[in-house]
């Protein structure tokens, strides 16, 4: 069974760059045709897709995330990890790691890590 686990801090400081790992056991990043993806719910809101590298190290992002995001992996420590760059309070969120076949990109989730952009 696949499991995703997100790391990083849960404080950030507004302007400064917010930096998370997802660490997948049970099953290889680089397994083919699998996609991993980061996914955010800011407080009463609804979940947003925020990009996803695939099986072979391809980026996709969300367009209006583009300037400010960068998804990258680890294939050595079978880990992806998101950094987005100067943050707001608007990017405060629970984000989610979420990992799957194409066919059902999002079978797998993380429990999920609370960040907070805050002075």
């Amino acid at each position: 069974q696949v499991q995703l686990q997100e790391s990083g801090p849960g404080l950030v400081k507004p302007s400064q760059t917010l930096s998370l790992t997802c660490t997948v056991s049970g099953g290889s990043i680089t397994t083919d045709l699998y996609y991993w993806s980061w996914i955010r719910q800011p407080p009463g809101k609804g979940l947003e897709w925020m990009g996803a590298i695939t099986y072979s190290g391809s980026t996709y992002v969300s367009p209006p995330l583009k300037s400010r995001i960068s998804i990258s992996r680890d294939t050595s420590k079978n880990q992806f990890t998101l950094q987005l760059n100067s943050v707001t309070p608007e990017d405060t969120a629970v984000y989610y790691c979420a990992g799957g076949h194409a066919t059902v990109l999002l079978r797998y989730w993380g429990q999920g890590t609370q960040v907070t952009v805050s002075s």
